[in-house]
């Protein structure tokens, strides 16, 4: 009786998860119908759903990708450092530290990012726009607040720092130690023995935690709609200017507690996009990290 109760509760919970989900695509879909039939002059800006929710999704992969780059190199030196450099006693504490960013709710970043971080990174944006405004992404020119889609993007990478640490650092400390030891047996130096034995190991976890602090960085609402300086309808690589496209999530947040009628719906119709989007990068994610069982002893 006690597996019986068990084995439906589980089977129970499992289903519960794919009804919840397919209960918010639908109503992402139907609420979102509207906005995809509206005719253009009906809809926010008078332009089409396709005008209205590329410039969005463009600054959403924008910040996310700027985030994905610099918080991965940074995620793997962390964890390589705790699992084999660092002391045990400064290991676990510092193990402990990385982890309690995740912790930390993303208004707080949000405040940091725009109170304390942005106003610093404006010298380093004039120091671009006047010595580097050649190549696009600083053609400049600099924003007076640092209120930019570069901020924006730092900020991200703070937040999703502490997700892939904590896989790689999991993946890492699983590398098989007969690899490891085999490698030091033979000469090889500490860096030798990760560089051949632990990062074939764990490619494909660090790419599986890449890819879910990717999909954290797409959803980010607060942090982005306080630190980021929006135009809308702005497609624009420029990373330094006061110029800058917003992401779907801060546009939600910002326009919906005044909008109705097909503004909602067109609302609805970005988060629809955003939906399918996180949904693929976290299902893409989940079936790498699903692929290191072929890799063992």
């Amino acid at each position: 009786m006690g597996d019986r109760l068990f084995s439906g509760s589980a089977t129970g919970a499992g289903i519960l998860i794919l009804v919840v989900l397919a209960g918010v695509a639908t109503f992402l879909v139907a609420q979102s119908v509207p906005a995809l039939t509206a005719d253009a002059a009906d809809l926010p800006g008078g332009k089409s759903i396709v005008a209205y929710v590329w410039p969005l999704l463009f600054g959403t992969l924008l910040a996310a990708i700027i985030a994905l780059l610099v918080a991965t190199p940074l995620a793997v030196g962390i964890a390589l450092f705790i699992t084999y450099y660092a002391p045990r006693r400064l290991a676990q504490g510092l193990g402990y530290v990385v982890d309690l960013l995740a912790a930390i709710p993303s208004i707080v970043f949000g405040f940091w990012g725009i109170s304390w971080f942005a106003p610093r990174l404006v010298p380093l944006y004039d120091w671009l726009a006047e010595h580097a405004s050649w190549i696009p992404l600083f053609s400049g020119p600099a924003s007076p607040t640092g209120r930019t889609m570069l901020t924006a993007g730092l900020v991200l990478a703070v937040m999703i720092l502490p997700i892939i640490s904590a896989i790689s650092r999991e993946v890492f400390s699983q590398a098989p130690a007969l690899h490891r030891e085999a490698a030091l047996a033979l000469g090889a130096t500490r860096w030798e023995m990760i560089r051949m034995a632990v990062l074939p190991y764990g490619r494909s976890g660090v790419i599986g935690g890449a890819m879910l602090g990717l999909g954290r960085a797409l959803g980010e609402t607060l942090a982005v709609a306080i630190v980021l300086s929006v135009s809308p309808g702005v497609v624009s690589f420029n990373l330094i200017s006061s110029t800058n496209p917003s992401t779907i999530a801060a546009n939600i947040a910002l326009n919906f507690p005044d909008s109705s009628g097909l503004a909602v719906n067109a609302l609805i119709a970005s988060g629809l996009a955003l939906f399918v989007i996180t949904f693929a990068v976290n299902f893409f994610a989940r079936s790498i990290v699903n692929r290191r069982a072929e890799f063992s002893e």
